[in-house]
């Protein structure tokens, strides 16, 4: 339980005084309700006459124990009462507080439940809040090794699970406990031998009860992996939709879907048949132990011996109330017991939403950052060398400037490192070796959110939301107006096709665009750059997956959107950076020739081997 408790103090704190309002109106509850157990008493001794015993007043500060004070003075007030207004008057006065003292109860619960809510509901809506704030936060790296699935599945259904087996059982872990303390201070308060003799059975009813809990949050883990493997499938069947009909794959991805949740199954079923057990083994080791009260009890109840000595045991009436009180007992042990493994279910989950919350960010800022709002002179890469896994080494000693306002092309076959580099610049991920500078400030030194608010991004495939085409463009750029809004799709060869849709610029474009042609998703992530208007952008292989037609008008977009800017172009189509003030060309994490088009084509080597190939 320690971890429990550890989640509640850093969950739980801005809600402490809905917590301290919980744990009053509990107790009120508890007191309560031993008050209208209490009216069994004269009930049982005076109206039924179970007990023929003539009570006398005795004073307050009279030589005695308060216990035998309180019983005997109240007993004297009822049956005093009962001989002045006759029996049926003091029946009805009994019932009418037992009535009153159940209205306060109930309404003390009720109370209890109600401030409950916003802690309930506050701490659930905190958990998401921090698991996307911190997917927000993390590198680009972390998601790398994390299926797109898994965290969906962390982020809702183990966040369901800690909502529905932990926040939902606070109520219960603040009222239980306070019941079980007020009910055995009553019983040992009404007969401390009993109490004593009761409690012997409590530590093989625990051990018993933690039997059944023992694997609980392991089996619950497993459960919840098997979920993410759920989610993870669903996630990669919607993204490949199309290769699965292309291949009439629809069998092998229904058996796959069908073995995972069938694995799913199993392991929920075991852990709902073991939480199951929780009740009905509670309920027979309570019912096995009022039993065996009961019997001693009478036993010495028929003998007029107390367990331990000669001296008189408590009276029938008062020992029926004591029952009363133990039976009573059991219900919030039993609950408590459930909740218990609610508890362990929903840790199992909180485990692996700690793992995404715990993670460590390596992208930090420094405690006195750098001030970087404009960029003035250029971007340096110093003898950078970077590595993923740190055995195998992506880029290997990569030194280059890109001045500012030049045009630096980057081109090279697959795996030469140049996508990676690319994403070294707004500090994706640190260089493992060597610095990179911006006007001469190590990227390290300065703020993250300064240095990409100077960077414009266009990659190959168009990262574009769920959302209008105006929000879209405007994405990311705070107080933009609609004539900006326009003016950038202009700009980006947008503005056309956007007017042609019914909505106009208030139009949806769908889950990731899909509503939208390749070339029209690339013009819109063009045009957000536009309006970004940053000083450095970064095209990776902007025009790679285009037909001719949608080429022209990216390209043509691309044109206006570089001018006057420094630009930095990863490029597959090589006929798109021929102007370029320098060509970057990189080979196994190398560079290994750099200088405009008609250098290296002068050159005969990697260049021109890439040149000619796309010539043919």
């Amino acid at each position: 339980m320690r971890d429990f408790y550890k989640m509640m103090r850093q969950y739980a704190s801005p809600y402490k005084k809905y917590l301290a309002g919980a744990f009053v109106l509990n107790i009120l509850s508890a007191i309560f309700n031993l008050f209208s157990f209490a009216i069994l008493i004269p009930l049982l001794d005076i109206l039924f006459k179970v007990n023929s015993t003539t009570y006398t007043f005795i004073p307050w500060d009279a030589d005695m124990g308060t216990r035998e004070k309180v019983l005997n003075n109240f007993y004297f007030y009822v049956s005093d009462f009962a001989l002045t207004h006759g029996v049926i008057n003091t029946l009805f006065l009994l019932a009418g507080v037992m009535i009153l003292f159940t209205a306060l109860k109930t309404s003390c619960y009720f109370g209890s439940a109600a401030v409950m809510i916003p802690p309930s509901t506050g701490i659930a809506k905190e958990i998401r809040c921090r698991i996307y704030d911190k997917i927000l936060s993390l590198p680009i790296g972390f998601f790398t090794e994390e299926r797109k699935g898994d965290i969906i599945a962390r982020i809702t259904g183990d966040v369901a699970e800690v909502e529905n087996s932990i926040i939902a059982s606070l109520s219960m872990l603040i009222k239980d406990p306070i019941l079980i303390i007020f009910y055995f201070a009553a019983l040992t308060w009404i007969s401390p031998e009993m109490m004593l003799f009761t409690i012997v059975f409590a530590p093989a009813f625990v051990w018993i009860m933690g039997l059944i809990g023992k694997q609980l949050k392991r089996s619950s883990l497993e459960a919840q992996a098997l979920w993410s493997d759920t989610m993870s499938q669903v996630d990669e069947t919607l993204g490949g939709l199309r290769i699965i009909k292309a291949f009439n794959a629809e069998k092998t991805m229904h058996r796959r879907f069908h073995d995972v949740t069938d694995r799913m199954r199993r392991k929920v079923a075991r852990v709902s048949i073991r939480q199951s057990t929780a009740h009905p083994v509670s309920e027979f080791l309570g019912t096995v132990m009022i039993m065996i009260v009961l019997c001693v009890g009478g036993a010495m109840i028929v003998s007029g011996k107390s367990l331990f000595g000669d001296g008189k045991f408590m009276d029938a009436a008062t020992f029926i109330y004591f029952l009363v009180i133990l039976y009573s007992v059991i219900e919030p042990i039993k609950e408590l017991s459930r909740t218990t493994y609610s508890v362990r279910r929903g840790m199992a989950s909180m485990e692996r939403i700690n793992k995404i919350l715990d993670a460590e960010n390596p992208i930090q800022d420094p405690s006195h950052p750098l001030a970087l709002k404009d960029f003035q002179q250029s971007i340096r890469l110093e003898d950078v060398c970077f590595s993923y896994d740190g055995s195998r080494q992506i880029l290997d000693h990569v030194t280059m400037e890109i001045p500012r306002g030049k045009m630096i092309a980057i081109v090279g076959e697959s795996g030469a490192g140049k996508s990676t580099l690319v994403d070294l610049i707004p500090r994706f991920w640190d260089v493992t070796g060597g610095r990179i500078t911006i006007d001469g400030k190590d990227l390290r030194d300065v703020a993250v959110k300064d240095l990409r608010a100077l960077m414009g991004n266009v990659n190959q495939e168009p990262i574009l939301f769920n959302d209008t085409i105006y929000n879209n463009i405007a994405f990311g750029v705070e107080g933009a107006t609609e004539e900006q809004v326009i003016a950038a799709a202009k700009v980006a060869n947008a503005h056309e096709f956007i007017m042609e849709k019914e909505g106009g610029y208030q139009s949806n474009i769908g889950d990731r665009g899909s509503k939208l042609s390749g070339g029209q998703r690339q013009r819109l992530s063009i045009a957000r750059a536009i309006l970004k208007n940053p000083p450095i952008l970064i095209l990776d292989e902007a025009t790679a997956s285009l037909d001719t037609e949608s080429e022209r008008l990216v390209q043509d977009a691309l044109d206006r959107l570089m001018s006057s800017r420094t630009t930095i172009a990863i490029a597959h189509r090589l006929s798109t950076i021929r102007h370029a003030d320098e060509i970057i060309v990189m080979h196994e994490g190398r560079i290994v020739e750099r200088g405009k088009h008609e250098e290296l084509i002068a050159l005969g080597g990697y260049y021109k081997k890439l040149n000619d190939m796309q010539a043919l």
